[in-house]
């Protein structure tokens, strides 16, 4: 009996003429197959594209991580994307990404960006296996060696935070995100402590006036214990009103913020200019952006100081560097999304946009732990605070299937605890 993968397989890779090019390739080459590879050895899980051809051994990786809808992503790649590609020529990038994106009709939105993200970063390494190049050099070259990054320091207590910090910063890190925890299950980017309002209808809530007022006296001491000449960041995660945002940023105007991340939610980015304008640091924004369009928006609307995408939430290299142009052209700097659910593919792709645009800033950085290193062969980790691209064609990076099979994802990891995010008074905040 014909198992659902098998019927899956066979789709995969049966022609639809209709969605071949109306030109003659300029030789046979041809797309054999596209399928998806769910993974999670580092924790988060990770969704990565394979494109196969009809050269032996000729295929390419991309990145589709949407790690808190990893299944959708998967279904959208195998049942939907992935059949429209077939006997197509894999150097037809621009064309193929044009087609896929307006072909569900309802277009965009960072599931449907995502598998459009995955096909697209394989194309390119394709593209630059073919030519024997890395990605960057297909962009035009370097402008720069390697991209400086910064990595997170956090703990539950602002002691904790900034020993995390020192510790960050005599391993040769420049720039750091400084996050301390706070009574309750719901604080951002550091550990928080269960029953911290016994009195409140929801015990595990977070408190934003209590955030408002410890978030100044971290930076404080930080700029105290920690000097002059490290960047220093910090990220709301979406949580503020307009108002709010002003009052932290200003706050925190005498501890001279590398930047201040995502001060309100995205659903309000049309008064993001309000809270630029106002603030004294850069604003860094964008990285829960599902469409290119609203991406440009911010760039063209004077929203951000620099734009800070999830790549494959937009859909890939592709649209991301047609941003990249944009934003060179209006004064707006780069910072790309890249914690531990960006795969190392996507974190190639990230560092080979970084070297080859002046509109470089910074970069997230994650030091990926050796199942992940072990998963993906070619992982790029940091080296005494940079990210260096690979010489190799393509990314540089391979996928070990095996390996890979060692490590299942688990769903609802996000959601779980997106699901305590709330005030004392039990409201519902964004995660």
């Amino acid at each position: 009996m014909e198992t659902h993968a098998g019927r899956r397989s066979a789709r995969s890779r049966r022609v639809i003429p209709e969605t071949q090019a109306p030109w003659p390739p300029r030789d046979n080459l041809k797309i054999t197959g596209v399928r998806s590879i769910v993974t999670a050895p580092g924790g988060p899980p990770l969704v990565v594209v394979r494109v196969d051809t009809s050269d032996p051994g000729l295929y390419g990786l991309g990145c589709a991580t949407f790690t808190q809808r990893f299944h959708a992503v998967a279904a959208a790649v195998d049942e939907h994307v992935g059949p429209m590609l077939v006997g197509r020529h894999p150097a037809d990038i621009e064309d193929i990404v044009r087609m896929v994106h307006y072909s569900s009709y309802w277009r965009g939105g960072p599931v449907l960006n995502s598998a459009l993200s995955g096909v697209d970063q394989a194309l390119w390494d394709i593209m630059g296996k073919r030519a024997g190049m890395p990605v960057y050099e297909l962009l035009g070259g370097r402008v720069r060696a390697a991209a400086d990054t910064y990595l997170h320091a956090e703990g539950a207590t602002v002691e904790a935070t900034l020993d995390h910090a020192r510790r960050l910063l005599d391993a040769g890190y420049r720039n750091v995100r400084l996050q301390t925890g706070a009574p309750g299950l719901g604080h951002y980017g550091a550990p928080g402590s269960p029953n911290g309002y016994p009195d409140a209808p929801y015990p595990d809530g977070w408190d934003v006036q209590r955030y408002l007022r410890e978030t100044p006296r971290l930076f404080e001491r930080a700029r105290h214990e920690l000097g002059d000449e490290p960047g220093l960041l910090h990220d709301v995660h979406s949580r503020l009103t307009v108002k709010q945002a002003v009052q932290l940023a200003r706050a925190l105007e005498p501890y001279r913020l590398f930047f201040l991340e995502d001060p309100i939610a995205p659903e309000y980015y049309d008064r993001l200019p309000e809270v630029r304008v106002a603030a004294p640091m850069p604003i860094a924004a964008g990285e829960q952006l599902g469409s290119v369009a609203d991406a440009a928006r911010l760039v063209m609307n004077g929203g951000v100081d620099l734009l800070r995408l999830h790549v494959s939430a937009v859909g890939g290299l592709t649209p991301v560097r047609k941003l990249v142009a944009l934003c060179e052209l209006n004064g707006v700097g780069t910072a790309w999304h890249s914690p531990a659910d960006v795969s190392p593919v996507g974190s190639a792709a990230n560092i080979a946009l970084d070297v080859t645009t002046h509109a470089f800033q910074i970069q997230e950085g994650h030091v990926y732990p050796d199942p992940v290193v072990e998963v993906f062969p070619g992982t790029i980790n940091p080296v005494g605070g940079y990210l260096f691209p690979h010489d190799a064609p393509g990314w540089g990076v391979d996928l070990d299937e095996r390996a890979a099979a060692k490590h299942p994802p688990v769903t609802h990891l996000h959601e779980r605890w997106s699901a305590r995010v709330r005030r004392p008074d039990g409201g519902v905040e964004p995660p």
